[in-house]
């Protein structure tokens, strides 16, 4: 039975490389997002790939959904015959500001899309792999090394991504009886939109200016499908990926 996975925040960057991943791993792959031309893009993407002749591709489907909106949330898993993975990817930033100059506006927004609208579809994907037969399947939540140690002045992402490590383990937990597995990839510098600042230079917690390296986002992507091939008799709680050379080991 071909297995069926759903990627949030698929229209772009890292959720466009985990989803044509697991597509060309087989599985059946709906991307989630906002901005229904970005989805689109991802299934073509994935559509020349299987022009080509590539054999064993799944098909991408999209569904424009904002993951803040729980009754949009609702609805589109309640859609779904069935889901074996979730890859709760969607999330967003905030401008650098220290923590006296952060926005309600900007605080709320971090929170509610990357905590909140993990939590909603993690909640929908849940209850329907209860549901379903056979039972059981995958999360996995995109963390990031701010999961771990903060950079200047992201304290909304910050708080938002440490979060995200309570989620993970409350959902481990709670799946332990009912064949649902959550874990973690806590990503550093992979080179998408988010990070092209790396190149110029960004601020350091010493208070200098430093370039910082990236890597190839198809490394994490090759991580997510490993991960999903695994029986959910194993678990996976976190996983840390990084470019070589970013000061987040050691002193500066």
């Amino acid at each position: 039975m071909q297995q069926v996975a759903v990627v949030t925040g698929g229209g772009s960057g890292l959720g466009r490389e985990m989803a044509l991943a697991l597509a060309a791993a087989g599985f059946q792959v709906t991307v989630t997002g906002r901005t229904e031309a970005k989805l689109r893009e991802t299934a073509e993407a994935a559509a020349g790939v299987a022009a080509v002749g590539a054999a064993g591709v799944g098909e991408v489907r999209t569904a424009v959904l904002d993951v803040v909106d729980g009754a949009a949330v609702a609805a589109f898993f309640g859609s779904l015959e069935r889901i074996d993975l979730l890859v709760n990817n969607a999330g967003t930033g905030a401008p650098s500001a220290a923590v006296q100059d952060v926005t309600e506006e900007d605080w709320r927004r971090v929170v509610d899309t990357n905590l909140t609208g993990s939590f909603l579809c993690a909640q929908a994907a849940f209850a329907l792999m209860l549901r379903q037969q056979p039972s059981g399947g995958r999360i996995i939540n995109n963390g990031s090394i701010s999961a771990h140690t903060p950079r200047p002045n992201s304290i909304a992402y910050t708080a938002s991504k440490h979060a995200i490590s309570g989620l993970t383990k409350s959902l481990e937990l709670e799946g332990r009886a009912h064949g649902i597995t959550c874990g973690q990839i806590d990503i550093g510098n992979a080179a998408t939109s988010m990070t092209a600042k790396m190149g110029a230079g960004v601020l350091q917690p010493d208070g200098s200016i430093a370039v910082e390296p990236t890597f190839d986002p198809r490394i994490v992507a090759d991580f997510v499908v490993r991960i999903a091939q695994l029986p959910t008799d194993v678990a996976v709680p976190t996983l840390m990926v990084m470019a070589a050379g970013m000061p987040f080991v050691g002193r500066g």
